[in-house]
């Protein structure tokens, strides 16, 4: 292949996956506004008008944000590979660094990061304080989104420099099969992170307390030992700093396991309902998802590398996305950058996988807790959380990684 056309590829499938997407979420907003003056009939009785009328608006307005985020994301990509971008920044970095060294390198990955998060924090922004503020769910001050986000860049860079270093220096010193140890690498740290993250990297963002003893505590724990399950405690998360939502959540591995709990899903659902949706998470656990998803994790991550290094090789892949220079550095920005245009079209395959394990999880559930409190949580949740009961069946069947609400209610009845 020529660098010529591998450009006119790459450009091409850019423009489809933009377009498709656009349109997708074109088909949503008309399906979430077509269906807005009346709530749907498995709903009526537990949904007021207002609240449904409500989640059309929000989603609505989170796709004009996220269709605009789109576009300007999409002329960055363009501006960064078959523009020059990269090149330039590749250059930049030289003026400090000797070129195809690691701290070039690793200077030089900097410098994209720092170009993507400036061009990516407008819309984080107004996400927070005009979309979810209008529609009342955020409650994060500018002080503490501040905050968040140097301890983000913080962590960030403490994690992520390290490692970046790390990695090109294994590529550059390992040989021709450098991928199968910067695989081995990469898998072993992202288990190690999953085992850190509870107690070191969350508690830097949150605040996490012990559930209280009581009426709660006691079913939950009740329902741990039917299950057979062992955790390092339960826990409530000061989600109520930042956010109106409601969640719950597994974290952690081995002996590092933890339930999470938002605060703002304790005081909004009722003890059998709070069971019930552990149950669900409890379901992703014992039907071994988490690990499932670890081992597709592997094999993608492998076979990624494994391209990579033949793609470095290969002088139109440089050339064709905008690139003079080669080496370790600038194949990792390409392959970063070009990756997702080319995957996009497994998204449907990937969110139909997570949604028959919702499904698989709410069968669990309903075997080791009643149904209908699961039902009547998912309810307050999609109440609470303005979220749609009528998404569009195309746009739910590429992005949605849960059941639309009527299809997950109908099956947790019929259990």
């Amino acid at each position: 292949m020529t660098a010529s056309v591998f450009s006119l590829v790459f450009l091409f499938v850019v423009a489809l996956t933009l377009g498709l997407r656009l349109w997708l979420s074109w088909r949503q907003a008309r399906a979430v506004s077509a269906h807005r003056a009346s709530v749907p009939s498995p709903f009526t009785d537990r949904i007021p008008l207002d609240a449904h009328q409500k989640a059309a608006d929000y989603t609505r307005a989170r796709l004009a944000v996220g269709a605009i985020e789109l576009i300007v994301e999409t002329g960055l990509l363009l501006a960064l590979t078959v523009g020059g971008g990269l090149q330039w920044l590749f250059d930049s970095a030289a003026r400090i660094f000797d070129a195809g060294g690691i701290w070039h390198g690793v200077a030089f990955l900097s410098l994209i990061a720092i170009v993507s998060f400036v061009v990516g924090l407008p819309f984080s922004v107004w996400r927070t304080f005009v979309t979810e503020a209008r529609f009342g769910f955020n409650k994060t001050s500018p002080a503490t989104f501040i905050g968040d986000l140097a301890k983000g860049v913080l962590v960030g860079a403490a994690i992520g420099l390290p490692v970046i270093a790390l990695v090109l220096w294994m590529m550059q010193a390992t040989g021709n099969r450098w991928w199968l140890w910067v695989w081995a690498f990469w898998l072993s740290f992202n288990l190690l992170i999953m085992v850190l993250y509870p107690v070191v990297i969350a508690p830097l963002f949150n605040k996490f307390v012990p559930l209280e003893d009581g009426p709660l505590k006691e079913r939950i724990e009740a329902l741990l030992a039917r299950c057979g399950f062992k955790s390092s405690g339960l826990f409530v998360m000061d989600g109520s700093k930042r956010s109106a939502h409601g969640n719950a959540y597994f974290t952690g591995l081995g002996a590092a396991k933890r339930i999470v709990f938002f605060d703002t899903l304790v005081e909004r659902l009722t003890p059998q309902e709070v069971e019930a949706v552990l149950a669900h998470e409890l379901g992703h656990f014992k039907l071994r998802h988490l690990w499932q998803r670890v081992a597709v994790m592997a094999a993608m991550s492998l076979a990624i590398l494994a391209l990579l290094g033949w793609l470095m090789g290969e002088d139109w892949f440089f050339a064709g996305l905008g690139m003079q220079s080669h080496g370790e550095a600038a194949a990792l920005a390409l392959v970063l950058f070009a990756l997702p245009v080319f995957t996009f079209p497994l998204t449907p395959l990937t969110s139909l996988w997570s949604r028959r394990h919702e499904f698989q999880a709410d069968a669990y559930a309903a075997h080791h807790a009643q149904a209908e409190d699961l039902v009547s949580a998912l309810v307050k949740l999609y109440r609470d959380n303005a979220g749609t009961l009528t998404p569009d069946p195309l746009y739910s069947a590429f992005y949605d990684s849960h059941p639309p609400a009527p299809i997950r209610v109908a099956h947790l009845r019929s259990a």
